[in-house]
């Protein structure tokens, strides 16, 4: 689960974002706070993944404390949700590293959407594995055009090797993986590749005592 921090000044709009953040699976709420000292130390207890942080506070400016929040706990992310729609205050919470910029009012459609898209980007990065062209691109919201298979791939070999992976439930090595598909192994491990450089599975390093690490194939 992915655990979200919600920080407004207004008790009636951070009740309702609490309750779209609620209604967003993969998603929890681990606070609700109302002012940048309560940010601040709810950020430093909670150590959440995510942050909603509203522009307008008492006393000071979320871009103010933006800077804050994240020297904290530096492996927290900050969305900025506000009615502030100054160009020079996007310029800030860009610089200041918020990974998103959402302006009231917003429905719970947009709210899902954005956080569906930091979901698979930002989190989907996990320690341990190999990022595909096709996450950078995602993570620095790079546009892509669809993804074919090379030449050499048919269409029903790869979904089948997909399927091959998602319903193993875990990691597979290319060796596993063909056997399962009933192909050789040098035929899944291109699959399985392709799979990973256009985003529809990761790549698992599994080191052992000795020897080059194994790489591992999982659905995403």
């Amino acid at each position: 689960m992915i655990d979200v921090l919600v920080v407004d000044d207004d008790y009636m709009v951070a009740k309702i974002h609490e309750g779209f953040v609620g209604r967003c699976a993969g998603f929890q709420v681990a606070g609700v706070v109302h002012d940048p000292a309560s940010a601040l130390a709810a950020a430093k207890r909670l150590q959440p993944d995510l942050v909603l942080l509203d522009v307008y506070l008492p006393g000071a400016s979320g871009l103010d404390i933006l800077t804050a929040l994240r020297e904290a706990v530096p492996d927290m992310d900050v969305m900025i949700v506000t009615a502030a729609r100054e160009a020079d205050t996007v310029k800030r919470a860009v610089r200041g590293g918020a990974v998103q910029y959402l302006i009231k009012p917003f429905t719970f459609a947009d709210l899902r959407q954005r956080l569906e898209h930091y979901r698979q980007t930002h989190r989907a990065l996990s320690p341990g594995a190999t990022a595909a062209q096709v996450e950078v691109d995602r993570l620095f919201a790079t546009p892509r055009t669809a993804t074919q298979p090379p030449k050499g791939l048919s269409a029903e070999t790869l979904q089948l090797v997909a399927d091959v992976l998602t319903s193993s439930g875990g990691d597979l090595s290319a060796a596993e993986a063909a056997e399962l598909a009933g192909i050789s192994r040098v035929s899944a491990r291109r699959y399985l590749e392709h799979l990973a450089d256009s985003g529809r599975a990761e790549v698992r390093l599994r080191y052992g005592e000795v020897g080059r690490p194994e790489r591992r194939y999982a659905a995403r």
